[in-house]
């Protein structure tokens, strides 16, 4: 069953029906089976209808952040060239614009769930004949920002879907007693594999709510017996007096993921409630790796150990094996492994090791125990509120502005969101100095909001190292504290 903050439920038969009305809509729109069907919505029920109907129908859901400006939409309906593309009305002209250069079918779906989808699915009747599939087809084509800036799809198949939901189901103890509750996005893989992904493996209930608010969170968690959040979520809990263990005493777990866990928050939280949160960690392309234990040590400053079927290892730059305890770079193999991103066949060989492990990019270090401590990312991954920032896409952005010479992008401690984005930048010298809040508006029709720095600093010049590398680790060691000790 799936409840609505307004009261409205709807059951797994509800599921069945309206996914199915939705398949044959979309088939009867001529999609065939390995279609892309890109979507940007608010977040809904039908969204978890689309979803599974994609499932059913062969068709390979692409979901995007409604947050993603013309600029960001052009690049991603190019490259996953979608037969069809389902847009809030807001959206609408964009993606019609767009939409005749690629050859898809635009249909509109707004959160109070009218819109010409809506409006076709509901002429079709709700029994549908859900298409075979190999379990190597893809489900899911979800975007991994690369280094360059350059967007990459990840190819997640069936397989990979229903291998990670049945070992989370396991190892967490989803059954048909719990409720859930889900105020993550469903454009991301926390939402989207590991949220929906156990409660439909298990058949529980869903307490599902449009976004995250805190007070939302606090009036449903009564009846609730399960929260998945990132970090923001919890440190946001906490600053709210009506949080307390009373509200909290059906819950029997709170998992936290998609950004690292300080543990001075774990510890606040266990203090105010008497749960410890339980940490994993996972990827885009790989779904969920490790977790710590539902029953045994939730160890602080780890995600735990490598779970059921999942192969993790820590390697030196020419790919030997490291002893338990020293930091390298971290490995993974399992059936929750993707096979590779959408149209860059190479960057899959660079990203696969001849043995099959995925270089997953973050630097760790397994304890002898198998414990994982995640100690950096070498990518310069930037992990705010939960979502992924890649400081090349922002530098490319801000480089394009008359008004600056250079930049350069990092990720420092914030006591909300884990990571809060700095650009450091300086000026082309050939006119006044540019205000911060004027360069950091130019970039706002161009970027996602949350990839938008929180704080610009212009300065006279960059730290490089002989090489002429910008020196980054210098730059997160002068601006550490600009916000403050994190929480």
């Amino acid at each position: 069953m799936l409840t609505t903050p307004d009261g409205t439920t709807y059951s797994y038969a509800d599921a069945l029906d309206e996914s199915g009305r939705i398949a044959r809509c979309l088939s009867d729109l001529g999609l065939g089976a390995g279609d892309r069907v890109t979507v940007q919505v608010e977040k809904s029920p039908v969204v978890v209808w689309l979803y599974l109907g994609c499932l059913r129908g062969g068709f390979v859901f692409h979901p995007l952040n409604m947050d993603y400006q013309p600029d960001e939409l052009e690049f991603f309906i190019g490259n996953a060239k979608p037969a069809a593309i389902v847009c809030d009305p807001a959206k609408a002209a964009t993606h019609e614009r767009l939409a005749s250069a690629s050859g898809s079918r635009v249909l509109t779906l707004a959160a109070d769930g009218t819109g010409t989808l809506m409006t076709a699915m509901r002429e079709m009747p709700p029994g549908f004949q859900t298409r075979e599939r190999k379990a190597t087809d893809i489900a899911v084509l979800l975007y991994s920002s690369g280094t360059t800036g350059v967007p990459k799809g990840a190819k997640i198949s069936h397989a990979n879907l229903a291998a990670n939901a049945k070992t989370l189901v396991n190892v967490w103890g989803f059954s048909a007693a719990d409720t859930l509750l889900h105020a993550l996005p469903v454009y991301h893989a926390h939402g989207l594999f590991v949220g929906l992904g156990c409660v439909l493996m298990s058949g529980a209930a869903m307490q599902f709510l449009p976004r995250f608010s805190a007070v939302a969170v606090c009036t449903a968690l009564p009846a609730s017996t399960v929260m998945m959040g990132v970090p923001t979520y919890y440190s946001r809990l906490l600053n709210k007096p009506e949080f307390n263990r009373d509200i909290c005493t059906a819950v029997r777990v709170f998992i936290s993921g998609s950004a690292p866990l300080p543990e001075t928050l774990l510890q606040a939280f266990q203090a105010r409630t008497g749960h410890t949160i339980l940490e994993r960690y996972g990827m885009t392309e790989t779904g969920m790796n490790a977790s710590n234990p539902l029953e045994g040590e939730r160890r602080p400053g780890t995600v735990g150990t490598a779970l059921p079927d999942v192969e993790l290892r820590v390697m030196d730059e020419a790919d030997q094996p490291l002893p338990a305890g020293t930091v390298g770079y971290l490995q993974v193999r399992g059936p929750n492994v993707f096979s590779g991103y959408w149209r860059t066949d190479k960057a899959a060989r660079d990203d696969f090791t001849a043995d099959g492990f995925f270089r997953t990019g973050d630097l760790a270090a397994i304890a002898a125990d198998g414990y994982v401590t995640i100690s950096g990312r070498s990518r310069d991954l930037i992990i705010t509120g939960g979502l992924n920032v890649y400081p090349r896409e922002l530098e490319n952005a801000l480089d394009s502005l008359p008004a600056v010479g250079e930049s350069a992008v990092i990720g420092v401690p914030h006591d909300d969101f884990g990571e809060a984005v700095v650009a450091v930048v300086v000026a082309t010298g050939t006119s006044d100095t540019p205000a911060s809040a004027a360069l950091i508006e130019a970039l706002r029709p161009r970027l996602a909001a949350y990839k938008l720095p929180k704080r610009l600093i212009i300065t006279d010049a960059l730290p490089r190292n002989s090489m002429g590398k910008v020196q980054k680790n210098r730059l997160r060691e002068q601006y550490a504290d600009l916000f403050g000790a994190a929480c």
